[in-house]
This record gives structure tokens, C-alpha cells and sequence, in this order.
């Protein structure tokens, strides 16, 4: 299968290596041109790649693909709320000849915190960027399944490496983690079985309080462990639910619980 992996990043480069490993041909962007050395060791076509929030590069070399893993980031906080959504508004329009399918890789931070279980049938923060992408996405008409991953952890992501020596009082919210290795895991599912149109939720089914882990990582780690304190005001909180992905597709998660991520 031709797959282009639009964003070869933290996510995109190792997903870019594994599919090459199983034999499909790979093309992914860079927006460094030192990177494209890098994606040429991992087995991936290198295409340099921009979107400011117009393409600029060859954005041709990716359409001839089969399926268009669209894995950029946002970054509202340096570029705004709707610079994403303007980045896949010009990406559409560039796309009126592509009869390829569509994986998006959104966040659970589409989700309120509303003290309770959600799975892809509850509300969403509409003002969302990437509900806003979404939308754009599924207006399109084309195939599309969206991914929707809690935080990603794994490899140097160690959630308690952010709170060394901390004061913290979300010490008992649960957590939405996801470890790289599943979420690669999961996509290779997906071109496997041909599942389009659907959303996922793509978290671990365990959800250890926060504490829990960060006191797990500092003794693992050597770290000094963050100060818990008592919030002064119960915390808001979430727990999203992966059940319809571990139904529909039959996945057995390799790492289930994140108090037990390598």
C-alpha cells in the first residue's frame, strides 16, 4: 500500500519506519531539511514540506497515496486558535484530485471535563480546533477515520519528568495516556482491517490516578517526587473511554495500564 504521512514528528517518523518495516511505501514531510536524512534512514520518501498555513513544498508527491495520515500538531499558543483549522482549509483545497482515504489524528482534548466516563458519543467542546478539523475532514466526503489519542507517553515522554519537584494538587485525577507503541499499533490495524468512517478514542483502558504516576517515574527515574496538596476545590477531571476501538477492531493494547509503560 502507498501511505503518505503528512508530519513525520514524534508520532509520525516511527509510524513512518514501521510501516516501511511491514512493506508499504512511505512518503513523509519534514519541515527541516536536516530531517530528511533522518526519514531516508527510516525507509520513508523524504518531502520538505510547509504549511504557514499554505502548502509550500510538493505537496503532489503525497496525494498519490492510497491512504494520508495527517499528523501535524497544533500550536495554538504560538499561532492561534484557528491557524490549524486554516492549514487543513488550504490542504483540502489543494486536494481536488485525491481518491485516497483520510486518518486524522486528533486529541481528547476535544472533550469537557465533566467528572465522568466519555466515549465518542459524548459532548465536545465545539470551539475546538480540531472539532473544527474534524468538521472540515468529514465535509470533505472523502474516507475518514479520526483518532482521537490521550496524552501520548513513551520512549523520553515520562509524564512525571514535568513535575520533578513540583507542587501539585491534581494528584487524584485520572490520567488519558496512550503509549506510541499502541498508537502505531492501532493505525497498522486500521490499514489492515479497512475501517473508514468511524472515530476512535485512543487511550489506554487503564486509568491510574496522576500521583500514582508521577510517584512511579520518580522512584524509577531517581527523581525527586512532586509535593501533593490538597486542591481547594474538588478537580474537574475526564476518563475516556477506548471500548469501542477495542471492540470494533479486536485490539488487545500492548501496554494497558500506564503505571506499567517501559
Amino acid at each position: 500500500m502507498n501511505v503518505s504521512i503528512l508530519g513525520c514528528g514524534w508520532l509520525g517518523l516511527p509510524l513512518g519506519k514501521a510501516l516501511a518495516e511491514q512493506g508499504h511505501t512511505v512518503i513523509g514531510t519534514t519541515t527541516s531539511e536536516a530531517k530528511l536524512p533522518v526519514l531516508r534512514q527510516a525507509g520513508i520518501q523524504p518531502v520538505l514540506l510547509n504549511f504557514n498555513p499554505e502548502p509550500v513544498g510538493d505537496l503532489a508527491a503525497l496525494l498519490q497515496a492510497e491512504v494520508l495520515i495527517i499528523s501535524i500538531p497544533p500550536r495554538a499558543s504560538s499561532q492561534g486558535d484557528d491557524f490549524h483549522p486554516q492549514q487543513i482549509r488550504q490542504l483540502l483545497h489543494q486536494m481536488t484530485d485525491f481518491r485516497g482515504k483520510l486518518i486524522y489524528i486528533s486529541s481528547t482534548s476535544v472533550y469537557p471535563e465533566t467528572s465522568t466516563v466519555l466515549d465518542e458519543y459524548g459532548p465536545t467542546l465545539e470551539n475546538h480546533p480540531l472539532i473544527t478539523v474534524e468538521h472540515l475532514l468529514q465535509e470533505s466526503t472523502l474516507p475518514l477515520t479520526v483518532l482521537r489519542c490521550g496524552g501520548l507517553m513513551g520512549y523520553d515522554r515520562i509524564a512525571g519528568k514535568y513535575f520533578i519537584g513540583k507542587t501539585v494538587d491534581t494528584g487524584d485525577v485520572p490520567v488519558n495516556f496512550v503509549h506510541r507503541d499502541d498508537v502505531i499499533g492501532i493505525i497498522e490495524t486500521l490499514l489492515q482491517q479497512d475501517v473508514w468512517n468511524e472515530t476512535f478514542n485512543v487511550v489506554a483502558p487503564e486509568h491510574p490516578v496522576r500521583r500514582a504516576i508521577y510517584e512511579r517515574n520518580a522512584e524509577q527515574q531517581g527523581w525527586a517526587p512532586p509535593v501533593f496538596e490538597e486542591p481547594e476545590a474538588p478537580v474537574p477531571f475526564k476518563v475516556i473511554s477506548p471500548e469501542k476501538l477495542i471492540k470494533q477492531l479486536a485490539y488487545t493494547f500492548q501496554y494497558p495500564d500506564p503505571l506499567a509503560f517501559p
